[in-house]
C-alpha cells in the first residue's frame, strides 16, 4: 500500500466539536485569570480550558464558591487581567452583587460572568455595567478560551501564521526531507510565504538540502531573545526560493546546546507573524523544549519507518501528545521508505492499527530519487516533477493547508487489473 489513504473518522461529539471551534483562535497572550465557581459543571470545562495549547502563556486559577469568595479575596489581594464568575442568582440579585464586587475591582480588570438565566435585559444591563461578556451555562472548554481570546486579542491584528513540526520516529527516518520538501512544495503549488525552521542546531540538515551557507541562522535568535523582533528575524532568514526561507541551523559542535523549555517559543512565535506557513524540523530527542514546541504546533507530522523499534516509539509520541493537546486533532502519520527489498517489514494497516491512526500517506523507498537530490542540494520536485513520490508530497501539502481532504488512491499495476476485471464478471 503506497500513497495516500483516508483517515478514520468517529462521530460527531462535544470533543470533536471542541476541536473544530479552537482551530481558528489564535493564543492568548500572558495574562493572569481567576475564576470562582459555584457549580463543578461550569468549573471542570474551566480548568480544561487552562490546559489547552492556546492557553500556554495564561496563568488561570479556579477557585469555588462564586461572588461572595471572590468579594472576600480581594479584600486583601489585587485583581488579575481577568476575573471569571459564575451566578446562579436570578437577574436582579446578580447585578446588586456585582455593584459590591466593582467596590474591590481595579478599573482595567475584566470580569466575565457566567449566569444561569438567558435574559436579554440581563445581558444589555451587564454590558452597560462594564462587564465584558455574559455566558450562560452550560459551557464547554472552547466556549471559555473563545471568549478570552475574542477579549484580549486585537480582531484587526494580523492573523497569525499556522506551524506544522516534523518529527521521527526514530533517527534517519527522513522526518526533515518531508518536512523540507513539503515546505517547499506549499510555497510554490500555492504561492505562500514559508518560513522553515531547523531546530536542530549541532546536526542539522536544511542547510545542504537547500543549498544554502548563510552566515546566520537560527542559533543567533535563541542566544540573543532579547533582540527577537520580526525585523530582526528577517535578517537572519536565507532566501532558498521565491516564496520560502529559512532558519538555518548553524550544524557544529563548536557549543553546547543546552536550552530551557521556553527557548525556541518566542523565535516560532514571531515567524508565525511573519508568514502564514511556518515548517518546524525537529529533530529526534526529548528535552523540555521540544516537548514544548509539539505540544503548541498547531499540527504534528511524525515519520517513521515500517519497522518494530519505529511502532513503538510513535506509539509513545502519539499518546503522550494526545495528552499534551487534549484539544486538538492527534497527531498525523507518515510512514516513510516503504517496500525495502528483502528487508522484513511491518504492512502499513498492521503498523497503524495500535496507533489509532490511518497513515497520511505511505512514501515507498526510492533511494536513487531522495539520493539525487540530496547530493545536489535539490528538492524532489526539481528533480523529478513527474515522480509518484512527488505527486504524494504534492497531495500532503494540499492536505496538511486544509486545500483538501484525504483521498484514497486507486489500486496500481496488477492489483487495479485484478479489481477491475472482478467488477466485470
Amino acid at each position: 500500500m503506497t500513497g495516500l489513504a483516508y483517515q478514520t473518522e468517529h462521530g460527531t461529539s462535544a470533543a470533536a466539536e471542541d476541536v473544530t471551534a479552537l482551530q481558528s483562535l489564535r493564543p492568548v497572550p500572558r495574562i493572569s485569570i481567576q475564576a470562582f465557581c459555584e457549580t463543578d459543571a461550569v468549573a471542570s470545562p474551566i480548568e480544561r480550558a487552562g490546559e489547552d495549547r492556546r492557553m500556554a502563556k495564561a496563568h488561570l486559577k479556579v477557585r469555588m464558591g462564586g461572588i461572595p469568595t471572590a468579594l472576600e479575596f480581594y479584600q486583601s489581594a489585587a485583581t488579575p487581567n481577568l476575573v471569571i464568575l459564575e451566578s446562579r442568582a436570578e437577574p436582579r440579585e446578580l447585578l446588586a452583587s456585582l455593584d459590591s464586587l466593582a467596590d474591590v475591582c481595579d478599573p482595567s480588570t475584566r470580569v466575565v460572568v457566567v449566569g444561569h438565566y438567558n435574559d436579554v435585559w440581563l445581558y444589555r444591563e451587564l454590558i452597560r455595567t462594564g462587564i465584558s461578556e455574559y455566558v450562560v451555562a452550560p459551557i464547554s472548554m472552547a466556549d471559555i478560551v473563545g471568549v478570552i481570546a475574542g477579549i484580549f486579542i486585537d480582531p484587526d491584528a494580523e492573523p497569525v501564521g499556522r506551524s506544522i513540526a516534523f518529527v521521527g520516529a526514530k533517527g534517519g527516518v527522513g522526518s526533515s526531507t518531508l518536512a523540507h520538501n513539503l515546505a517547499w512544495a506549499m510555497s510554490s503549488l500555492f504561492e505562500s510565504e514559508v518560513v522553515v525552521a531547523d531546530l536542530d542546531l549541532p546536526f542539522g540538515t536544511a542547510n545542504i538540502n537547500f543549498d544554502q551557507d548563510p552566515a546566520q541562522g537560527i542559533a543567533e535568535a535563541v542566544f540573543s531573545p532579547e533582540r527577537i523582533d520580526e525585523v530582526y528575524l528577517d535578517r537572519l532568514l536565507a532566501q532558498c526560493a521565491e516564496r520560502l526561507s529559512l532558519l538555518a541551523a548553524p550544524s557544529t559542535l563548536d557549543r553546547v546546546y543546552d536550552f530551557d523549555g521556553e527557548a525556541f517559543a518566542q523565535i516560532i512565535d514571531t515567524a508565525q507573524r511573519s508568514a502564514p506557513l511556518v515548517v518546524l524540523d525537529v529533530p529526534h530527542l526529548w528535552t523540555g523544549w521540544a516537548k514544548t514546541t509539539l505540544a503548541r504546533a498547531d499540527d504534528v507530522v511524525i515519520t517513521a519507518t515500517p519497522e518494530l523499534a519505529n511502532l513503538r516509539n510513535t506509539k509513545n509520541l502519539v499518546d503522550t501528545l494526545k495528552k499534551l493537546r487534549p484539544n486538538d486533532e492527534p497527531p498525523k502519520l507518515v510512514v516513510n521508505q516503504a517496500n525495502v527489498p528483502k528487508r522484513p517489514e511491518i504492512s502499513a494497516d498492521d503498523f497503524s492499527e495500535p496507533l489509532g491512526l490511518t497513515p497520511l500517506a505511505v512514501i515507498p523507498f526510492e533511494p536513487q530519487l531522495f539520493g539525487n537530490a540530496a547530493n545536489n542540494g535539490r528538492m524532489l520536485g526539481e528533480m523529478d516533477q513527474g515522480h509518484a513520490v512527488v505527486e504524494i508530497i504534492n497531495e500532503l501539502a494540499h492536505v496538511l493547508t486544509g486545500r483538501r481532504e484525504v483521498r484514497p488512491k486507486k489500486k496500481p499495476g496488477l492489483a487495479g487489473l485484478i479489481e477491475r476485471l472482478n467488477l466485470k464478471k
